[in-house]
Order: C-alpha cells, then structure tokens, then sequence
C-alpha cells in the first residue's frame, strides 16, 4: 500500500510525524510526504521536520506567500501532478490549515481515497478560514479520525455517514507524549535565565488578532498589564513580528519591562517552555490541546474554540475579549494556586496514530 500524507504548516509535522511511525511498522506500506512549503521559514519547518525525525520530504512544492485563492489552487495543482504519477492507494490531510484543503481538494479531483485526521472540529465562527477548510475536507473524505466526541456529534448534525467516522484519538498529543522525554532535556530555560512555573508563556498568530492596528494594541496592552503580575515569554510568529513593524508597534513591544521576545521556537524548545510554564495566553488551537493535558492554565483569545474538550474537561479558559481586569483576576486566581484542575481527554494517551493506521490498514481500500 502507497500513502502520501500532505503537510504545509507548523502544525501538521507535530500530527504526522506518529503517523509516519506507525505505518512504517506495517511490511509492505510506503508513506511518504509532500511538504507543500506553506510555512517556509526554517523556524517553522525544517526544525521542526529535524526534531520530529521525519524524513526528508519525498516532495517538496515550494508554494507559499501568496492569496487564499492563489495558494489552494497552485498547491492544488502541484499535488494533482504528484497524485496521477505516484497513483497512491491513499491520501492523508491533517488538521485545517489551507494546505489541508488543497491536498485534500487534490484527492478528490484524481478520486483517490482521502483520510481526514482531526475531523468534525467546529468553533462555528465562520469568520475564521480554518473554519471553511475544516467543513469542506470533511465533507469530501472517505476516512473521518476524530479527536473528542463532540466531533462525531459535529459531523452527525451534518449528514456525514456514522461509517466514515473513527473516534482515535489526538495524534498531537501522541507527539507530545513521544517527546517529553527530549524535550526534558533541553536547556532553553536555563539560557533565557527562567525561574521554574515562574513565568507565563504567550502566543499569538491569529489574523483576527494580528493583522489589524486595534489588534496588535489589544496585545501590547495585555503584555504591559501581565508582565506587572509575571514574567512573560513571547516567542514571536513570522506573521505577529511583520504586523507589528507595519503597525510601528515592535520597538513599543522592545521596550516593555519584565518580557522575554524570542524568535519562533523549534519543537522541543516550545514544549521545554511550556512544560515549565505557571500559565499561557494564546490563540492557537494546538496549544490548548497539549496545556490540557499537561494540565498547565490556559487563557484563549479567541471568541470561539474548535476544541470545546479543553474547557469541558481540560485547563483551558476561552476569552472573548481583551478584558484586561477579567484577565488579571484569572492570573491571580492561577498564581495563587485557585485554578481546576484539567482531566485528560478520552483516548489522549499516545496511542492515536496506532489506531488510525490499524484502521487504515484492516480496510479494504
């Protein structure tokens, strides 16, 4: 059998890398990789590729910097290439990038059968791109892997068939899992000179929260207000630092006191940081995941989450707002040792990917 698993961006080596793994334990299964360069800064990728142990990628398209419409469609196009002379027997997306959808969209133009991994996710803000990408590959995949219930339920209300949908488990967790132990070995804390659960760790990288003047204010000011009540970490994305230069907000951000400004961290540096952490502001959607399970606070700015598990049962608190009371009652609440306590999610034990490839591979495709 020949798999050709589609990545782009940060988040999606983090879910393949364990599927690599468990299909490479399979006699007689090819896997192989088509990075379309969607994030082609080395910060967010070939780091990442290198501590993750993946391959060199069997395909590299080099398609990045461009429009929605003109990223999807030339990735789209590359990928169909590939697709019609590898002619695999599968083809595997993960998460919601736009990569997702345009490996996805290739697919389906050249009937392959297609693997959703992360299925049924919904903030239900169709304001948010992700949103679109999510909806649309799932309902074009033969293949539905899902994370929590409530995803299953998500694609239930939308007519998607109960015989698609494989309830596995969360393969970004799998890698967390996998790595700790490295990750315990770096000495990222010691060079930035870091106190133990002594700081918070921040991230921000949302358009709707970085690409506009008001925006980008919202977070220096949560910076001057936070860094009052703790030391911040702010490893800044490619996407946040440009912003802030075009909005003249960087040197404003320089010159806040108690906050350490990094470049974007590979992997194990991030996971090092986070692991240590006494808190983390964020918009990201993976980093909600791996704080529940650490059970490490999280405060989301965002007005909707695609992974409700992290409130329901997990550390994570979503923020509607830049409420900036509203915030630093939740710091002192955290620092004072007043936060719930975070349940780890069902089938979050490390085991996701196995599931997923001992489907794959129990199925006649």
């Amino acid at each position: 059998m020949k798999i050709i698993q589609v990545v782009g961006a940060r988040p999606n080596f983090m879910k393949v890398a364990p599927l690599h793994r468990a299909f490479s334990k399979y006699a007689g299964v090819q896997s192989l990789i088509v990075h379309t360069g969607q994030h082609s800064d080395p910060n967010m990728s070939t780091v990442f590729l290198e501590q993750l142990d993946l391959p060199k990628p069997d395909f590299y398209l080099g398609v990045s910097g461009q429009s929605y419409d003109q990223l999807i469609a030339e990735i789209q196009r590359e990928s169909e290439k590939i697709l019609r002379a590898e002619k695999p027997d599968l083809v595997i997306v993960v998460g919601d990038v736009n990569s997702t959808l345009a490996g996805a969209r290739a697919a389906s133009a050249v009937n392959i059968k297609l693997a959703h991994v992360e299925a049924g996710l919904r903030s239900f803000d169709n304001s948010m791109q992700e949103e679109y990408n999510r909806i649309a590959v799932d309902h074009i995949s033969d293949f539905l892997f899902t994370t929590e219930m409530e995803a299953n339920a998500n694609l239930q209300k939308e007519g998607i068939a109960d015989s698609k949908m494989h309830f596995a488990g969360n393969c970004m967790i799998d890698s967390l899992i996998h790595y700790l132990p490295k990750a315990d070995l770096q000495t990222i804390r010691e060079e930035l000179k870091l106190q133990h659960k002594n700081y918070a760790l921040m991230t921000m990288h949302r358009p709707s929260n970085v690409d506009t003047k008001q925006g980008l204010q919202n977070i220096l000011s949560l910076c001057e207000s936070v860094t009052d009540k703790v030391h911040v970490v702010f490893p800044v994305h490619p996407r946040t630092r440009n912003k802030m230069i075009e909005f003249d907000f960087w040197n404003k951000l320089h010159a806040i006191s108690n906050i350490t400004l990094t470049e974007p961290l590979g992997y194990l540096g991030f996971l090092s940081l986070l692991k240590q952490a006494s808190l983390v502001l964020t918009d990201s959607g993976g980093v909600q995941e791996e704080t529940t399970y650490l059970n490490i606070p999280c405060l989301t700015f965002r007005k909707s989450t695609e992974r409700p598990v992290t409130i329901s049962k997990g550390s994570n608190v979503l923020m509607n707002e830049f409420d900036m009371d509203q915030t630093l009652a939740y710091i002192m609440q955290i620092l004072n040792g007043n936060w719930k306590k975070s349940e780890i999610p069902e089938l979050w034990d490390g085991r996701a990917a196995e599931r997923i490839a001992q489907i794959i591979m129990n199925t006649t495709i």
